[in-house]
């Protein structure tokens, strides 16, 4: 789990899975050192296809592994999923959690995060077993004790309480937010496909589909 400070109007704390952005940095500079071997060696149709679908593993890790994020804004909380991003005001939160992935629970429902995931199975039992509405921890346990991403819940909450006793006036667009926090200053969550998202997808789908017609 990564955390950090951004500067300027939309300044926030990110927080991401350092493990996923180790290995999808791996896997990238693997497959660009493939496609160049490929570059150099071949350039028969299985050059072209394998080449094509090393393509498509860079644009499906970057979205599964790398794009993923968490990110709490003086406005509300960002989570960032592979295919979606849901925006949800902290005037919305009613609860920060952690089970198999921490979770924000809103009167219209719970989001789940993708990439804040317990990896630790007996300890997913233990959170499913004792969950019966919101998981209630203790704030006031050592940090030293916890586990990462108790660590996160329990700084979502407080981000939760500090920014509900100062909200924030004006549209989110007057402080760069990005994303579905973009279009207004809504109480209620907002979700949506990202144009990144569709554009990263479509891009990687139409190059494999062009190679194998073509080719």
């Amino acid at each position: 789990m990564t955390a950090d400070d951004r500067g300027g109007s939309a300044r926030g704390t990110t927080h991401a899975s350092t493990s996923s952005r180790v290995m999808a940095v791996a896997w990238i500079v693997i497959a660009v050192l493939l496609l160049l071997d490929l570059v150099l060696r071949g350039t028969d149709r299985t050059a072209w296809i394998a080449g094509s679908v090393l393509v498509l593993s860079v644009a499906a890790v970057y979205l599964a592994w790398l794009r993923p994020r968490v990110i709490s804004t003086p406005r509300g909380i960002r989570m960032v999923n592979p295919l979606r991003e849901t925006f949800v005001p902290w005037a919305a939160v009613v609860w920060v959690d952690v089970v198999d992935v921490v979770r924000v629970h809103t009167p219209q429902g719970t989001f789940r995060s993708w990439p804040l995931r317990e990896t630790k199975r007996a300890k997913v039992r233990e959170n499913l077993r004792r969950d019966s509405g919101y998981v209630d921890p203790n704030d006031n346990d050592d940090p030293t004790t916890m586990r990462p991403m108790e660590l996160v819940a329990r700084e979502l909450r407080r981000d939760a309480e500090r920014y509900k006793t100062r909200p924030l006036s004006g549209p989110i667009k007057e402080i760069d937010e990005a994303g579905p926090a973009a279009p207004g200053a809504e109480e209620r969550p907002q979700t949506m496909v990202p144009l990144e998202v569709i554009v990263v997808s479509v891009a990687a789908v139409v190059q494999l589909v062009a190679v194998l017609l073509l080719t």
